[in-house]
């Protein structure tokens, strides 16, 4: 996959700050329980459009993380 460089821009800087942090972070529990709440029901009924923008929203900010953690071992692993 190519990134554009205003994707690579913000990975590099998210992964560049900290990446023993960037490694470790987790998402809260909260957060966690609300996304898979999320997707349970997303799979036995339609979801709010609210609730599927949440969803979406999640989806993405989780891409960006696993792409960010990627940059971060690649920075503290040469």
């Amino acid at each position: 996959m190519m990134m554009t460089s205003a994707v690579d821009e913000i990975i590099n800087f998210i992964a560049g700050e900290n990446p023993a942090r960037v490694l470790d972070f987790k998402a809260s529990e909260a957060t966690r329980k609300r996304v898979f709440d999320l997707i349970d029901r997303s799979k036995k009924e339609e979801l709010s459009e609210k609730e599927q923008a949440e969803l979406d929203h999640y989806f993405q900010l989780e891409h960006l993380m696993r792409l960010a953690k990627i940059r971060a071992y690649k920075m503290l692993h040469p």
